[in-house]
């Protein structure tokens, strides 16, 4: 198979403790009327007016809109969107976690192009450039600064839906680790085992032939040479310092490491996307309300195991990058390593260890599997081809928490 790399991020990137302070240097380059997404608890803050006074300093006119709701709710959109038209923004700042990020993006996008967020559901349906989008992280996990899609809970559907499109990547991301220091300790877990998931989701992902067409017909790619770079930085990060970031909050170069992890792990799977984790975290999260980071993350060390014989190398580089000196070095070996130790981090960090502890009853195993199996763009980018009997197998093994029932 040829040499293949394909890569989607924004114009600029800055990370570094302080870098916030930046916000409206760099706003003031893509417009002069900011809308500034967040929500209520962050615009309560210091750190909140004090971005505020930096885009007031840039000579930008500014409205906040800070009722931004958890997993975007499509009426919070269109209020957020009413707001908007009423301001007339040709700049829009997410300040916040994943939730705002999006919500920024789903308001530029609206008050650009109009109609609903119905018409924009799937890939590629996004005609052309939104308002530009400055994406200002406060929690360390989704990668949403740098990634191509938004991810809204629409009330006429079961499961959550996404708008993937490389016009919906914002314009610069400002990644300041400060602005995580106070983060709870289970916010920070189920955060970065979020941004783990991801990072080893895109490492393991298929691999494509390099295809001319296939970048342009798909937002989620497969893994590539770069998207790989960037994998194997956010797990090395997130290997090292997520237990210590979740064990004592006030650890600065913990919290810096974890929000690189996340900001990498971003960069990997905004092109080379995400598997069967994710899959059947969309129905699970559905029925249980649980958030998607604690799904993926209770998913993950079974995915993994189920996709070993697909991506045995893969999976020894993982355990390099962890660290990891297994007595057998053979790639099996290091490869049962790997798994063995994101099993043990999670747990240490409080995530749960099967689905049954996340709620899902046992009469909807079927169904959800069922569900997951047609998630196409994931489960046709997982490592492993997975059928529905397949998939039903998977869940059922997560769901009881046996990890030697999948193989």
């Amino acid at each position: 198979m040829s040499l293949f790399a394909a890569l989607r991020l924004p114009r600029e990137i800055l990370f570094g403790a302080g870098q916030s302070d930046a916000v409206g240097t760099v706003t003031a380059r893509h417009g002069k009327r900011a809308l500034v997404c967040t929500d209520a608890r962050f615009a309560g803050t210091d750190a909140f007016a004090r971005m505020i006074g930096a885009l007031e300093s840039a000579s930008l006119t500014v409205s906040v809109f800070d009722a931004v709701e958890p997993d975007v709710p499509t009426g919070n959109v269109a209020a957020s969107v009413a707001h908007a038209r009423g301001f007339a923004p040709d700049v829009v700042v997410g300040i916040g976690g994943g939730s705002c990020l999006d919500m920024a993006k789903c308001t530029a996008l609206l008050v650009r192009h109009g109609g609903t967020l119905g018409d924009y559901y799937g890939e590629f349906r996004v005609p052309g450039p939104t308002l530009p989008v400055v994406a200002v992280p406060t929690t360390a996990g989704t990668g949403a600064e740098v990634t191509p899609v938004a991810v809204v809970s629409d009330e006429s559907r079961t499961l959550k839906v996404g708008i993937s499109s490389p016009w919906l990547i914002p314009v610069a991301a400002i990644c300041d680790p400060d602005l995580t220091m106070t983060c709870p300790r289970g916010l920070t877990a189920i955060a970065g085992a979020d941004a783990l998931t991801h990072a080893i989701e895109a490492y393991t992902a298929v691999r494509r032939d390099a295809d001319a067409a296939l970048p342009q017909s798909r937002v989620f790619v497969g893994k590539s040479a770069l998207s790989d770079h960037f994998a194997l930085l956010a797990i090395r990060l997130l290997g090292a310092s997520l237990e210590r970031a979740c064990a004592d909050g006030s650890d600065a170069a913990a919290r810096a490491d974890v929000m690189l992890g996340a900001l990498a792990a971003g960069c990997a799977f905004g092109t080379a996307g995400t598997g069967a984790a994710h899959a059947v975290q969309y129905p699970v999260g559905a029925v249980t309300g649980t958030p998607h980071g604690l799904g993926v993350a209770a998913m993950l060390p079974f995915v993994m195991a189920y996709n070993r014989p697909a991506a045995l190398s893969e999976f020894a580089d993982i355990a390099d990058c962890l660290g990891l000196s297994p007595s057998d070095g053979s790639p099996e070996g290091r490869a049962e390593a790997a798994i063995a130790e994101v099993a043990r981090l999670f747990s240490a960090i409080g995530i749960p260890a099967d689905l049954k502890a996340l709620g899902l009853p046992a009469d909807r195993l079927d169904w959800t599997a069922e569900q997951a199996s047609g998630i196409d763009r994931l489960v046709k980018n997982n490592a492993r081809p997975i059928d529905p009997a397949e998939m039903r197998r998977l869940v059922g093994a997560a769901y009881e928490g046996r990890l030697s029932a999948v193989g």
